[in-house]
């Protein structure tokens, strides 16, 4: 047991040190000044079944401070909850950003409903506005008021082509407060945001939920077409714009929220496990590595402790305790970032066993033919 509990501490060493500082927090949007002339933006909301939400988001959309011309353009994805008939209602008389509500109908072979409804959208844009950017935005966010104007003026001052920021989500419910902020302290180790914004650096990562994309920059990574099979699409966009010779941002957000609400265990579970192993690019060596890396780096510690002072064996127990203390210290951050008391930390291994199921359970869903489901829709591998 000593040596697991030795090379649990190795692994935390190195992710502290060597892992871009993922465990930081202050990557916010880049220092920006107001350009001398604002370009043309158009956002594009695709939406399917987004009743529930879109009273809370939509008008923060249409309520946009913005000194240049913007538009909304909400592409109804099939939708069977009078998503677009209600997006309309909430239009009607509020002023504000123009809204134009559409619907494509059935994604072609090989597109992913969402991308599908955003070429959809992107192509109605061009022909209406000719933006100089997209703001890619979900139909479960909301923007607080200056937040276009920050997020072209970032882009601006920057000079990048894509600038996207994680936003902040939901943690209401017991479950959403366990598993919400570890979510995002996850997708931080895997891509970290200094590494994603370092020019020239192979990483590359967005967050769909609030990615605004240069219209030159999309032209010449050709998307959204692409990227029209990907199910984690913000990934595989910043991947091709960067593959592309476009510069990438990536932050977390204090102006954009999500709305949407996990109330239950089994939605917060369903929305990790659709994607986890498409994130593996559904290859079983990638899956069982996984497994055994978060059994290594998250669960090891607790048990090379408790093990430890079990067996009166001080030496296992000192390093099991390092590692989580170490372990403890980086989700700190988070915690903070998300309102949560810093003596939730040590749970973190109970919330990476969770994560590891969903992971397993993404497998098992995709060759059972149910993977990467969403509402309604089932996609395969490419």
């Amino acid at each position: 047991m000593e040596w697991i509990g030795a090379g649990s501490l190795l692994a935390w060493v190195w992710l502290v040190l060597g892992q871009g500082f993922f465990w930081r927090t202050d990557v916010r949007l880049p220092e920006r000044r107001d350009p001398e002339r604002w370009p043309a933006v158009a956002v594009v909301v695709p939406a399917r079944d987004e009743a529930a939400v879109l009273p809370e988001s939509l008008p923060s959309l249409l309520a946009q401070k913005y000194p240049g011309r913007a538009e909304v353009f909400l592409v109804d994805d099939g939708s069977t909850d009078g998503t677009g008939a209600l997006a309309r209602e909430l239009a009607a008389g509020r002023g504000g950003l123009p809204l134009t509500v559409s619907a494509p109908g059935e994604p072609e072979a090989g597109w992913t409903g969402k991308l599908w409804a955003v070429r959809h959208g992107m192509a109605l844009a061009r022909e209406r506005v000719g933006p100089e950017y997209f703001l890619l935005t979900d139909a479960d966010i909301a923007h607080a008021p200056e937040s276009l104007r920050e997020l072209v003026a970032a882009a601006r001052s920057a000079d990048v082509d894509l600038v996207s920021q994680m936003a902040r989500l939901r943690v209401v419910t017991f479950w959403e407060r366990l598993i919400v902020p570890a979510f995002v302290y996850f997708f931080g180790q895997l891509y970290p945001f200094r590494r994603v914004n370092r020019p020239g650096a192979r990483t590359a990562a967005a967050a769909g939920g609030c990615l605004l994309l240069r219209a030159g920059a999309a032209e010449r990574a050709g998307v959204p077409e692409a990227i029209r099979h990907a199910v984690i699409d913000d990934v595989a966009l910043a991947r091709a714009v960067k593959r592309s010779g476009g510069r990438v941002w990536l932050g977390l957000a204090d102006r954009v929220d999500s709305v949407r609400p996990y109330p239950r265990p089994a939605e917060l579970w369903r929305m990790v496990s659709r994607t986890a192993y498409a994130q593996l690019r559904h290859r079983p060596l990638l899956l069982l590595g996984t497994v055994l890396g978060l059994a290594l780096v998250y669960l090891a510690p607790p048990v090379a402790l408790a093990a430890g002072l079990a067996g009166g064996d001080p030496v296992t127990a000192a390093l099991g305790g390092a590692a989580w203390a170490l372990m403890s210290g980086t989700y700190l951050p988070m915690l903070r970032y998300y309102g949560r008391p810093p003596w939730t930390a040590p749970l973190l291994p109970f919330t990476a066993l969770l994560y590891l199921l969903m992971t397993v359970d993404s497998a098992v869903q995709h060759y059972r033919g149910r993977g990467a489901a969403w509402k309604g829709r089932t996609y395969g591998a490419p």
